[in-house]
């Protein structure tokens, strides 16, 4: 035995031959089970390699292309239509509003002339209306500056 084994604290005679041998046999074993173990990874990443793959035609990448830019357009038409639909609405409920004060204007327009007529007939009403007749208004004068002194 040399100084390494001492160190390393190997035992000396049969019974450190027979731990040689068994370590021996389990690193033979060990060395087969690896080898096994090589093989089959190897053997299956063979067959992945050579296994058909499914591969995506150009219809299937086409078809999903047409798809999407069909569905974005359709959104971009909804928007539009929609900003339209607005817009459109808009100008109905002004032209709405505009035509309920032109009516506004033209109830007030025609309560104002009802008004200046009824005046205007109650002027001339006034004027018909006299308590004396015009023939005898200078007496009516008259009287009226005798009873006021």
């Amino acid at each position: 035995m040399n100084f390494r084994d001492k160190i390393a604290g190997k035992p000396e005679g049969q019974e450190a031959q027979a731990e040689m041998r068994e370590s021996e046999a389990l690193d033979q074993e060990f060395e087969q089970a690896l080898r096994n173990f090589r093989l089959s990874v190897h053997a299956w990443s063979e067959a992945a390699y050579n296994r058909p793959r499914a591969v995506k035609t150009v219809r299937q990448r086409s078809w999903r292309l047409a798809a999407g830019w069909a569905l974005g357009c359709v959104l971009v038409a909804g928007s539009v239509s929609g900003g339209v639909y607005e817009r459109h609405h808009r100008q109905e409920l002004a032209r709405i509003a505009a035509a309920a004060r032109a009516a506004e204007q033209q109830k007030q327009a025609a309560e104002a002339k009802a008004r200046e007529e009824e005046d205007l007939l109650a002027q001339v009403d006034s004027d018909v209306s006299r308590q004396v007749p015009s023939a005898m208004e200078p007496l009516a004068q008259l009287m009226a500056e005798d009873e006021s002194k």
